[in-house]
């Protein structure tokens, strides 16, 4: 995907018309959010531990560098290698310099969002090696060539239709006529077919949920087990993530755990989690001969200190994702890039530029749900609002867009003007309204083209606090 200025307004107008994408969509409001809501209900300290999570990522944050040293230099003690990368492109350059070194031809991987973010199977696929995505979802998209629409849930875009067909035209060694029709069938496939990668791959590459400083190793979190296949039946394991990834010690790293799969998936606890650390011993039945990790900037180092250094406590969990109403109407495709939702809104302007993601810090409804839930307690209402206001003094808003804000401040500088104006549409439009509904309104094509905007039955919260303050003098 290529981002531009305004991907997402084009995107999401293509999203809100796919009949197909809604209804997986749609699916995505019953799934995580309530799985997380259950899995939070049986964890009477759930907030406590979001207090803790969030204060061991601000003491990583403002001791980045003492901690990213001391994980270094615990790596090279356990035999392991550390790699410096600035930039993407640094990155790529290494992975594959690695890969050539090892004489690879195929390497596995388990799914990486920063593996998305280097653009890394392009990377190996131009020297001539075949990256083999194992996780499920990412297997899918990678047969169909898309990108990611959810950083924990890849194919989530897709229905079980899609992956059916996605399956029988890849697959065609099997029956045509085979019957795909439940989750289960498909993944005995899938594992089937992938069996034999797992068992030829030269180098197996992993992301890293989180990197302990403590002991140099790195945790992987997975729900289906081929991280551990990818890391331990190839004679070299390569590990690449972001600086921020890191947590002090084992004790930090389990706190966060108890946070991370109950905001994601709303399991107490993900299937696999495994701690990786250093290539295998003399005295280990199996696992790598060499065992090296990327750690990448790419932009993160810029962020600390600023308006958005908060925003580097992100674990990864997609909670945000799942419960914004603007992700759950258009997916995460519409973005533009790897990130979606609240995070991506709110990270990627750091990482491209908001020249090429003007679109996304107008696109939540700051409802403040995104703030809510976040494991780590980041503010990205506020972030967002940063943003805009970086826009709007920037004047690189829509004139539209500009003059009606200008419109706005005029109003509300003037209460008596402000109510008298939204007491005269209340009225109109309760006038107007259809059975409480409207599908058309002028200056609103963007609400009512999909569906229809409620009619208001009440007077304004202006006007009912001002009554409620006149009721009690």
């Amino acid at each position: 995907m290529k981002p531009t200025s305004d991907v997402f307004i084009n995107n999401s107008r293509e999203a809100l018309v796919n009949d197909t994408l809604q209804e997986a969509l749609a699916k995505l409001a019953q799934g995580f959010p309530l799985k997380r809501f259950n899995a939070v209900s049986r964890l009477a300290e759930f907030d406590d531990l979001r207090d803790a999570a969030r204060d061991i990522k601000t003491d990583v944050l403002n001791n980045l560098d003492s901690y990213l040293e001391k994980f270094e230099a615990q790596v090279i003690k356990q035999g392991g290698k550390v790699h410096w990368a600035r930039t993407a492109d640094e990155a790529c350059k290494i992975i594959v310099g690695l890969c050539e070194d090892a004489g690879a031809r195929t390497v596995t991987k388990s799914k990486s969002m920063i593996g998305e973010e280097i653009a890394l199977n392009e990377s190996l696929e131009d020297a001539g090696i075949v990256p083999v995505e194992t996780d499920l979802g990412e297997y899918i998209i990678q047969l169909r060539k898309e990108p990611p629409s959810h950083i924990i849930a890849p194919a989530i875009h897709l229905t079980i239709e899609q992956v059916a067909d996605t399956f029988k035209e890849a697959h065609q060694d099997y029956p045509a006529d085979r019957a795909l029709t439940e989750p289960r069938v498909l993944l005995d496939e899938a594992r089937q077919v992938l069996r034999q990668r797992f068992i030829d791959a030269d180098v197996g590459i992993t992301g890293a949920n989180m990197l302990v400083a403590e002991t140099g190793s790195i945790v992987v979190v997975t729900n289906e087990g081929n991280a551990d296949l990818t890391m331990t039946l190839p004679k070299v394991h390569i590990a690449v993530a972001s600086l921020e990834k890191i947590v002090p010690t084992l004790e930090d790293a389990t706190t966060l755990m108890r946070v991370l799969a109950r905001s994601a998936t709303g399991q107490d606890m993900s299937v696999y989690t495994t701690l990786a650390t250093g290539p295998k011993r003399d005295e280990d039945q199996d696992g790598p001969e060499a065992f090296h990790i990327v750690l990448l900037d790419n932009g993160r180092t810029d962020m600390l200190g600023g308006d958005f250094h908060e925003m580097l406590r992100c674990i990864r969990c997609g909670a945000c994702l799942n419960h914004c109403p603007i992700y759950k109407s258009v997916g995460g495709h519409a973005y533009g890039w790897v990130y979606s939702g609240p995070m991506g809104a709110v990270l990627m302007p750091n990482l491209l530029g908001i020249g090429k993601t003007g679109d996304l810090p107008n696109a939540s409804t700051l409802c403040g749900k995104c703030e809510e839930i976040c494991p780590v307690r980041i503010p990205l209402p506020d972030m967002l609002r940063q943003w805009r206001t970086r826009q709007f003094d920037a004047a690189v808003t829509s004139s539209k867009s500009h003059f009606g804000l200008k419109v706005w401040a005029y109003m509300v500088k003037r209460p008596l003007l402000y109510r008298f104006f939204v007491s005269f549409m209340l009225s109109n439009l309760r006038k107007f309204g259809r059975k409480g509904r409207f599908n058309w309104l002028p200056f609103a094509k963007g609400w009512t083209q999909v569906r229809d905007f409620p009619a208001p039955e009440g007077q304004s919260f202006i006007h009912q606090y001002l009554m409620s303050q006149k009721r009690k003098r």
